[in-house]
């Protein structure tokens, strides 16, 4: 039987999947400029279509482009978020410590950390974990707490406790949408868990492609005077440029 959606559902799902699968209730009400209870009423219908699986406060998908949704993502823009990846790892010597996030292009910093060698890694991330552990001499510390499913990383209050007892060099981690206010996320808890990494670090990277330039997302990362580095495939829009250098003293690097 097909599943049909109306146009709020519909958002609902498209808001979703671009936050990586799940969200919080009242997160997707603030995303959508709707109610809670609107969305609740949405959410009733899909679940019972078998499109989404309602969480305590949140909510998943459970379509079977769920379990692909990391690896689509790391597939999107790949030769940008290499490059940006190659450019990362050359401003990070070893012998250093790092937190690194779940993003696809953290993802792919990862891969290109592999032949670096006595680093401490920090990261609430299956993948980040898998590619750089047991080898060049690195140790590898991966949070606790329940992997979610859609993107193997670690959130909640047993991942924040654990990050919090490192302080590192660096963080490295992604954006979901850059504009001239700052850096931004579509998930609070991994918001969360980027607040507290950056403060843990001494020098904080975001590493983001060109497409997230000016897209919206409804979770700030904290202050972006926080962030000493911005590495991205292009130069970014001047109003983003501007506020960079202006207000945040953020040293923008475009990789080559």
């Amino acid at each position: 039987m097909e599943t049909r959606v109306n146009h709020r559902q519909k958002a609902i799902l498209d808001e979703l999947h671009r936050s990586g699968g799940s969200m919080r209730i009242h997160a997707l009400a603030e995303a959508l400029d709707v109610t809670e209870e609107t969305v609740r009423r949405n959410l009733k219908v899909l679940a019972d279509d078998g499109l989404v699986e309602r969480m305590h406060g949140g909510v998943r998908i459970v379509s079977d482009s769920t379990e692909a949704d990391f690896n689509a993502r790391y597939r999107e823009n790949p030769i940008a978020k290499q490059r940006i990846a190659q450019h990362v790892a050359s401003m990070l010597p070893n012998d250093v410590s790092l937190f690194l996030d779940i993003g696809s292009t953290t993802a792919h910093i990862a891969d290109a950390l592999r032949d670096h060698r006595r680093l401490v890694v920090v990261t609430n991330s299956v993948y980040v974990a898998f590619r750089l552990a047991t080898r060049n001499e690195n140790r590898v510390f991966l949070a606790g707490g329940e992997l979610r499913g859609h993107d193997g990383g670690a959130f909640g209050a047993d991942a924040m406790e654990f990050a919090a007892n490192f302080n590192t060099d660096f963080a490295v981690l992604s954006s979901a949408g850059i504009n001239e206010k700052g850096f931004f996320l579509y998930d609070l808890e991994e918001a969360r868990f980027s607040r507290l990494i950056m403060r843990q670090a001494n020098t904080s990277i975001i590493a983001a492609d060109f497409s997230k330039f000016g897209r919206v997302a409804p979770v700030d990362i904290g202050h972006p005077e926080r962030v000493d580095y911005l590495v991205c495939d292009k130069e970014p829009p001047k109003e983003i440029a501007s506020a960079a250098l202006v207000d945040w003293g953020t040293d923008i690097q475009v990789a080559k």
